[in-house]
């Protein structure tokens, strides 16, 4: 065994091996040698090597995603560090830890025209849950600092950053680790919630007829069945979810939209509810957010262990415990109370679910039909991963198959590293993986195929519209030469070069009779990621999803 002959280096190389964080991400440079030397010749660690740093933290982003354990980012010094921001906000936002290890200089190095140098120290400081400014010697306190970033990643569910520096010579090794460093568990105390501190709001619950679900981007089975199945039996209940909410029952709403938008005033106060209960994360639906702040309930209930967002500007409580730790207390000190909440809200899903399937079998070849047939065909308990921007908006317009795990960067709602994070989810998750991606994301995040890891069975729907389709249905939309230059991004690119490139077998769609052949092929075989390229005519998407809307009533 070879350890770098660096004292901090071999500090942080015990602290995380005593700590058993073991996923390890490397973009290559060489003041992260020590690092790179500690972290890649130790066989307790697993690592990958991902040059670009951008589309490396995504990968590790995936990873985490999956097994919600830290995984750890390693990049040498300078703008490099830069390139991991936007997943390190995508983490702090989605509550998924995240370790970034930055090499550094030493703090006489900076700010006098030595090469390859930042202010390194605290650069993620407005989204970073802890920054460890590590010294340059071993001490005491610099393995507190690493101990309680670790701790901190755990135990707040989100990104930290450790910035290391090391003076020159960097490749020295040695056979044995000469330093001894402190270890220290977390002293986070399990949040715990008793009968006396819900009895008010049971109260309040139990003589409400009209009470509101809402659950945001959820963990697959994170949800006790016991929960799930005393909300879908209550009438006074409408429990709403999303697909990346990954919570099903038949007496749920899981298609908001297509149940809102066609309502008119008088359908929105009559829906209002008197209570709203939200837990999980971001909700995409920008529909059912405009309803609630307008149509606000008196009380606002939030669940979650770390924090509340106020998103509709009613919030009145947030339980800081885990939804089934509330339920469980909850639930018991709840009674049923006649109501036609849910009745007159299942009565509009029943009609929208006849006319949405009436429309979608006379459109013609459009985004809306690919996703219809893309949803409708994935495979039982596999793994779906969705790029932002229309591609996530689509998908919560079908009916998808409870086996499947759904998953969507929701956290900043950005395009720029769906691509990374699916192949990363793949890698730590044995299910199938499928993503899905419109071709703006697909291409602004096209170094996500530069690496080595991408599993066989990994496969690509892509859906080329030829520009940033979502911006045509959105207010102000005209076809203008500025419109198609700074809005929609038009262009004529493909994925078959990139394909061939990276060594990914290519098929080609461009109506529902080679979709479906498509799709055949696309999970025929499993020997060789695959990437299907789905064309779409552009100036027809915007009109058909449109007139979808107006014709469900």
């Amino acid at each position: 065994m070879i350890y770098p002959k660096i004292p901090l280096a071999q500090s942080i190389l015990r602290i995380f091996l005593a700590k058993e964080i073991t996923n390890i991400i490397i973009s290559p440079g060489s003041r992260n040698a020590p690092l790179t030397i500690g972290f890649a010749s130790n066989p307790a660690f697993q690592c990958y090597s991902i040059a670009d740093e951008r589309a490396a933290a995504f990968f590790a982003l995936g990873i985490a995603q999956q097994t919600r354990k830290p995984t750890v980012l390693v990049c040498t010094s300078g703008s490099a560090l830069l390139n991991y921001y936007p997943a390190f906000a995508e983490a702090f936002y989605s509550q998924i830890p995240l370790i970034v290890i930055s090499a550094d200089r030493p703090q006489s190095k900076i700010d006098i025209g030595d090469g390859q140098t930042i202010r390194q120290e605290n650069v993620f400081a407005n989204h970073s849950l802890y920054n460890a400014n590590l010294l340059e010697t071993v001490s005491e306190e610099n393995d507190c600092k690493i101990n309680e970033a670790i701790n901190t990643a755990i135990d707040k569910k989100g990104p930290v950053h450790i910035n290391a520096p090391f003076e020159e010579p960097l490749y020295e090794t040695v056979s044995e680790l000469s330093v001894n460093s402190a270890v220290f568990a977390s002293a986070k105390v399990p949040q715990m919630i008793e009968t006396k501190d819900l009895q008010e709001y049971a109260t309040l619950w139990n003589k409400a007829t009209r009470k509101l679900i809402l659950i945001g981007v959820n963990d697959p089975n994170a949800i006790a069945k016991n929960a799930i199945d005393a909300f879908a039996n209550d009438e006074s209940v409408v429990v709403m979810t999303e697909n990346t909410s990954n919570v099903c029952h038949p007496n749920f709403i899981s298609n908001i939209d297509t149940i809102i938008t066609p309502f008119t005033a008088e359908d929105f106060e009559a829906f209002q509810p008197e209570i709203l209960v939200t837990f999980g994360g971001m909700v995409v639906s920008k529909r059912i957010k405009a309803f609630l702040r307008k149509y606000k309930p008196k009380h606002h209930w939030h669940i979650d262990t770390l924090r509340a967002y106020d998103t509709f500007g009613c919030l009145t409580r947030h339980f800081e415990v885990d939804p089934n730790t509330f339920f469980n207390v909850f639930l018991p000190l709840t009674t049923k109370i006649d109501s036609n909440y849910f009745a007159q809200l299942n009565a509009v899903k029943a009609l929208r679910k006849e006319k949405h399937e009436i429309y979608l079998s006379k459109i013609p070849f459009t985004d809306f039909k690919v996703f219809e047939k893309v949803i409708s065909t994935l495979p039982q308990n596999s793994q779906l991963q969705i790029s932002n921007s229309s591609a996530i908006r689509y998908a919560q317009l079908i009916p998808i198959d409870p086996s499947i795990e759904v998953y969507c960067n929701r956290g900043t709602s950005g395009i720029d590293g769906s691509t990374s994070t699916a192949i990363g989810a793949a890698v730590a998750n044995a299910k199938q993986t499928v993503f899905v991606t419109g071709d703006i994301g697909f291409l602004y995040d096209s170094n996500a195929l530069w690496n080595n890891y991408i599993q066989k069975n990994f496969k690509i729907i892509l859906i080329n519209n030829g520009g940033g389709g979502i911006f045509r249905i959105l207010p102000g939309h005209d076809e203008t030469p500025v419109f198609n230059t700074f809005f929609e991004t038009s262009h004529s690119l493909t994925a078959e070069h990139l394909a061939k490139m990276y060594g990914l077998d290519y098929v080609i769609a461009n109506d529902e009779m080679s979709l479906s052949k498509g799709l055949d092929s696309l999970y025929a075989q499993n020997d060789k990621p695959t990437i299907l390229e789905v064309f779409t005519p552009t100036l027809e998407n915007n009109t058909v999803l449109l007139q979808y809307f107006k014709e469900l009533v």
